[in-house]
């Protein structure tokens, strides 16, 4: 029975000290994947969204806002989509296509979608160069002040991005 008992203690040890080890390898990932974007103040943005309408990030204060750089042929982008445009029922959200084509290529691509949140072209890499970005999805959550709060790059659940939008009014 003792033996068993080994066993059992030592095959426990053995799952936790993996479990351990792979969130480890999961921080270090995220953290080297997220070095190079801004961290707490967001570059300018002032930009035409697809609709014609000017968007400027100083009048987005009072609420929490997301801003969320993606790509038309990135397939975690799309698998996102949908989740993208539910929250932007319920939330301030401003999305940034990346080397996605022109207005005129985009407004199809949304058209084709039925997607109608808010998005601003940026084909030459322009604002994803000042937030840091080399690959998509990246999503930043800025709090009620205008202050980056959450950073998540890669897939990000619907009910976390909404989590952390809820968040980010204490922040």
């Amino acid at each position: 029975m003792n033996f068993i008992k080994h066993l059992t203690t030592k095959k426990a040890f053995y799952i936790i000290l993996q479990l351990a080890l792979l969130v480890a390898v999961y921080l270090g990932l995220k953290t080297y994947t997220q070095r190079d974007l801004v961290q707490e103040i967001p570059p300018v943005i002032n930009a035409s969204l697809l609709s014609g309408e000017t968007f400027s990030l100083v009048t987005h204060k009072g609420k929490p806002l997301l801003v969320y750089f993606w790509a038309s042929w990135c397939p975690v982008c799309t698998f996102k989509e949908e989740s993208i445009e539910a929250i932007s029922k319920d939330y301030p959200v401003v999305t940034i296509a990346m080397q996605s084509g022109d207005k005129d290529v985009l407004r199809a691509y949304m058209r084709s979608k039925k997607l109608s949140f808010a998005v601003i072209e940026d084909n030459n890499s322009i604002l994803a160069n000042r937030f840091g970005i080399k690959a998509v999805p990246v999503s930043f959550i800025l709090n009620d002040k205008g202050k980056i709060v959450f950073i998540e790059s890669g897939y990000t659940s619907s009910w976390g991005l909404r989590f952390r939008l809820w968040l980010a009014q204490f922040f």
